[in-house]
């Protein structure tokens, strides 16, 4: 019989996560470095295999034309990756606590590694040898990892740590056809195993509340990337599903064909999935925001201060912590 991994000592443990019962990315990072550690997200200007033809034109179902990087700074605004973060620090300057702040360079917006390794290397260098930069971040596909930018990767890892954020939304193949994800899930095993042979830091997106999706299939993909080599996944952003204006996804929900969660569907499916991930996997994020002038549905979801008060209540009345039932 299967046993969780997660012992009375160890749960007790786990309530330093900043006193909450699971293992935060701001926790992590004040770990580390001693302070809280920013996010400036950067536009590397780049496309995706599933908008420029090579795959398809376009895109997922749910991508609005942004990339995921509504919120990113914009490369034709500015002539270098230095200007978008001197940019992007200014946004953010009234929330810094500390004389010197520390700041992940997040290169969001479509698929950051689909360019030629020259290009990659100039952009990345500029980014992770700022002064004020603690960790280099790389929003891409798990298709778009050739070798050469593979050992990019590794020999950028050497001068700061390198994070590698892989959209995997789902193990389910019948969803991520529908979805227009491009690739087979052995695809995004592959690059996970050469990503972590060459030490990088690992990081999957998953969605929930994808059309067709059960819980129990968005619980089948966290308990699968909880399982992943000895200890899981580095990290992990549960996104909810947005949908927003102009997407394919908007027309399917307007047709009455994509149920949405409410938020206590949505609150209690989160705290299931902490419950399922072992307690070392870094949770990056638990539900994420849709720019609000595209968003559709859900609208709940626009209210973020609302949807983290109610995560936090649900979790102290459930006594759930991240672990519970991660199983041997």
């Amino acid at each position: 019989m299967k046993q969780s991994k997660i012992s009375t000592d160890r749960k007790e443990e786990t309530m330093f996560w900043n006193e909450k019962p699971y293992h935060s990315l701001d926790y992590e990072m004040k770990k580390q470095y001693g302070q809280k550690v920013y996010k400036l997200a950067l536009d590397g200007g780049m496309t995706c295999p599933n908008r420029d033809g090579t795959l398809g034109t376009g895109g997922c179902i749910f991508c609005s034309g942004g990339g995921s990087g509504e919120f990113a700074e914009s490369l034709t605004l500015h002539s270098s990756v230095t200007e978008q973060i001197e940019s992007a620090r200014k946004r953010i300057q009234s929330k810094i606590k500390t004389e010197e702040g520390r700041f992940i360079a997040y290169f969001q917006s479509y698929t950051n590694t689909y360019a030629p390794v020259s290009y990659l290397e100039e952009l990345f260098t500029q980014a992770i040898c700022h002064p004020d930069v603690a960790v280099l971040s790389i929003a891409t596909r798990p298709d778009c990892l050739p070798p050469d930018v593979l050992n990019l990767l590794k020999r950028l890892n050497k001068i700061k740590p390198v994070w590698v954020e892989l959209g995997l939304q789902t193990i389910h193949e019948s969803t991520a056809d529908h979805i227009r994800r491009g690739y087979p899930l052995p695809t995004f095993f592959e690059a996970y195993q050469n990503l972590n042979e060459a030490g990088l830091t690992v990081i999957a997106h998953v969605i929930l509340g994808l059309p067709g999706e059960t819980r129990d299939m968005v619980l089948e993909t966290v308990d699968y990337l909880g399982h992943l080599g000895d200890h899981g996944i580095d990290g992990i952003k549960l996104q909810l599903l947005h949908v927003l204006k102009g997407t394919d996804l908007a027309e399917e929900y307007d047709k009455g064909l994509v149920p949405v969660y409410t938020l206590e569907e949505y609150t209690d499916l989160v705290i299931d999935c902490i419950a399922l991930l072992p307690p070392q996997v870094v949770i990056h994020r638990i539900s994420g925001d849709g720019p609000k002038k595209l968003l559709l549905a859900p609208l709940w979801s626009g209210n973020k201060k609302l949807v983290l008060g109610t995560l936090a209540k649900r979790l102290k009345e459930r006594g759930i912590c991240q672990g519970d039932r991660y199983l041997v």
